[in-house]
């Protein structure tokens, strides 16, 4: 650890990461980096990549896989008071790379501010959000990004403006580096409507997903004209369990996990599915998580 020693207190050798995620499942991490400053995550990213680490950045955790045996690097948590704050400008809205999505789409529209309605019910830092392009049926946070501030893995920090981003369906060209900041260009509306139009979503998702249960959010992406879920749920894989793992019984792109399971068992329920979907359908099923 001694390429570290100048960050001592904020690096967690031998971090679990279970708790971390909302899986509660996996090994865990060689070190946990908790910089309470962009400065020094840029230090830390710039020293990691000089000696060979591999790094992860954890926003909520509940779009993460993280294997039995941990994962062999640093994960970055941005869970300081440096990279959680947010401010609001008229319109505009900044937040920190590891504010609460869900909190900061509420504070939005209870101010009347409109655009960030779609996120509701997507558990997510800004950070994560913005690097997925989270969003639905509704709407992408794309839709809304003005600029985003990063730091890459040289500790160089910079800014993209809305024109030099990419955002496709679950991807931008954001890549490696860590997402430190966000302007949002939201639209005035009424405060009333814009609640109801977030309570509404907010509903429908608690409706149809299974919220209450250990699980990390839709396991595969969409393919292209039709509904995952849907391609799941028609090739009669409802409750496919191995080991304490099982696809959600309430929405078939959700596997869910019991006390005792292992990360194993949800990549072999996840080679399952995607088998007999392949040998069904002809489709591929393309993960949404990341595998850590």
């Amino acid at each position: 650890m001694n390429w570290l020693n100048d960050f001592s207190g904020k690096i967690e050798p031998d971090a679990p990461l279970a708790d971390r995620t909302w899986f509660k499942l996996g090994g865990n991490a060689r070190w946990l980096a908790t910089p309470a400053s962009t400065r020094e995550l840029a230090d830390v990213l710039r020293l990691a990549s000089e000696h060979g680490v591999s790094v992860k950045a954890l926003g909520a955790g509940a779009n993460v896989l993280v294997r039995d045996d941990g994962f062999d690097g640093v994960v970055v948590r941005l869970d300081q008071e440096a990279f959680t704050a947010v401010r609001f400008d008229g319109e505009r809205v900044h937040a920190g790379g590891g504010a609460n999505l869900m909190h900061l789409a509420h504070r939005c529209a209870q101010r009347g501010l409109s655009g960030l309605e779609a996120v509701a019910g997507i558990p997510s830092t800004v950070g994560g959000a913005i690097r997925m392009n989270a969003g639905g049926r509704y709407g992408e946070i794309a839709e809304v990004v003005e600029e985003v501030c990063m730091v890459d893995s040289t500790g160089r920090v910079h800014a993209r403006r809305r024109d030099e981003l990419a955002f496709g369906y679950r991807s931008s060209n954001i890549g490696g580096d860590v997402v430190v900041s966000a302007c949002f260009r939201l639209r005035q509306s009424d405060a009333a409507l814009t609640l109801a139009e977030f309570r509404r979503i907010w509903a429908e998702k608690k409706e149809s997903q299974p919220m209450a249960e250990r699980s990390a959010g839709c396991i595969f992406k969409n393919p292209s004209g039709c509904s995952a879920g849907a391609l799941i749920d028609a090739a009669g894989l409802k409750g496919s369990a191995r080991g304490g793992a099982s696809v959600s019984t309430r929405h078939a792109n959700f596997i869910v996990t019991r006390p005792e399971a292992r990360s194993a068992d949800v990549l072999e329920v996840i080679d399952h599915v995607r088998d007999v979907v392949a040998c069904r359908y002809g489709i591929g099923l393309e993960l949404e998580i990341d595998v850590w």
